[in-house]
């Protein structure tokens, strides 16, 4: 690991936290800078500079930024901008902080990525359990309205773009940008058949760009420092600063901003001081818990990357590192977050909807002394059904904490089943 007393973040979304309480306070700190510049660049102008810059999606899957803006078709209008801000992933908490505490800087990655577009209304879809995100962004958007960075004629550029604020109602699904889509519109929040693909037929079947808040906060940076700066931090193929969620057992759980490829040692046992109460470390995620399998103390020197985490047998997901000590049940771990699935599927599927449902009772009857050997064979086959056969992500999403875990703690299911129960204390 590296002295603690030599890390350091690197603070650029979160470079301004504690200074932009006020869209006056923001602008003095540098917002909407980006924008007029923007303005005044032609629209493939700005697309070609956030593809130079190496920008990729930060909601998890990691798709080039700039190509995905530039699959939106010319000729046909009008296009919609749609900000995913239904941050419901488990131990993902970045998204609402930089909404909170920056949203001027979200709302002008927006504006930017609209204009680039040709896209005169935007949305943000926000989490429903984020009351307090939505009233800052609320507040925000009428300040930029009032000082004319929304509306019409934006700045006397001719430029009209209007924001609209969805708040969700809760549902882990609709962080799906189809069933998101699908929930904007009106209608119950499930996934959408894929192709035709949001770039043709999005929001109202008219061609729509949706990405995450991250990712829309780096955009003002790219514009005002350039592609080449951007690409100053990071890797080459995963260039910028990420921002990552530690939380579990922890001495520090919080948001930390780093270079992409930080070592995931760097960032538990230095940013985050540690395993709580000085024990040994267990396992932690990655990226979250969806499709990210587990990793074991083994893997604290992997190079916290896309490409890097791959490597290792994980995904980097949305860079939530949720950490287990020593005294952790994983066949508990696995239970929760099963039992998360099962409830938030949207039951459109019978792979998900069902496979969910089984797992969740398999994991259940090993908690409770009832689990038998036999039952990891049939976990691993029911999980197999799910995985690349729902009608969304979400069914593979909810296989890697079973399939993971019966792969490295084997032992953990084998010892309930001789303790008739948990072994654990927690």
């Amino acid at each position: 690991m590296s002295e603690t007393a030599t890390l350091q973040e690197t603070k650029v979304l979160t470079a301004r936290y504690g200074s932009v309480d006020s869209i006056d306070g923001a602008i003095a700190n540098g917002s909407y800078k980006a924008l007029r510049k923007a303005l005044g660049m032609s629209t493939d102008e700005v697309i070609e500079t956030i593809k130079a810059s190496g920008l990729r999606g930060r909601g998890g899957a990691g798709f080039p930024t700039g190509t995905k803006w530039g699959f939106i078709p010319k000729d046909v209008r009008p296009s919609y901008l749609v900000c995913n801000a239904d941050e419901g992933e488990p131990g993902t908490f970045k998204d609402r902080e930089l909404m909170e505490r920056d949203p001027h800087q979200l709302i002008e990655g927006m504006a930017i990525g609209a204009y680039a577009i040709g896209c005169n209304e935007m949305y943000i879809y926000v989490r429903g359990e984020f009351a307090y995100a939505a009233r800052v962004l609320e507040r925000a958007a009428a300040e930029a309205y009032e000082k004319g960075w929304l509306g019409k004629d934006i700045q006397g550029s001719g430029f009209d773009l209007d924001f609209v604020i969805q708040r969700g109602a809760g549902a882990y699904i609709c962080g799906e940008e189809t069933a998101l889509l699908e929930s904007l519109e009106g209608r119950r929040g499930q996934p959408r058949l894929r192709p035709p693909f949001p770039a043709t037929h999005g929001l109202y079947a008219k061609p729509t760009v949706v990405n995450n808040v991250e990712t829309f906060a780096c955009v003002p940076h790219i514009i005002n420092n350039g592609p080449d700066w951007f690409r100053g931090y990071g890797t080459e193929k995963s260039p910028g600063t990420k921002i990552f969620c530690v939380s579990g057992d922890v001495e520090r759980p919080g948001n930390y901003e780093v270079n992409f490829s930080t070592p995931a040692r760097d960032l538990i046992e230095g940013f985050a001081g540690g395993v709580k109460g000085g024990k040994k470390l267990k396992a932690f995620t990655p990226g979250g818990a969806s499709s990210t399998p587990f990793f074991g103390p083994d893997k604290l020197d992997t190079n916290m990357d896309w490409e890097s985490v791959m490597a290792a047998g994980s995904l980097l997901g949305t860079g939530a590192m949720i950490v287990f000590a020593e005294d952790a049940c994983m066949v508990r771990a696995a239970l929760r977050y099963t039992q998360f699935y099962a409830h938030e599927s949207c039951g459109k599927c019978t792979p998900c909807r069902e496979g969910t449902y089984w797992i969740e009772r398999s994991l259940r009857r090993f908690e409770e002394g009832g689990g038998r050997e036999e039952d990891l064979a049939i976990m691993v086959d029911v999980a197999g059904n799910i995985g690349g056969r729902s009608f969304c992500a979400l069914g593979d999403f909810a296989t890697a904490p079973v399939t993971s875990t019966v792969n490295l703690w084997r032992d953990e299911y084998m010892a309930h089943i001789k303790n008739k129960g948990c072994p654990f204390g927690r």
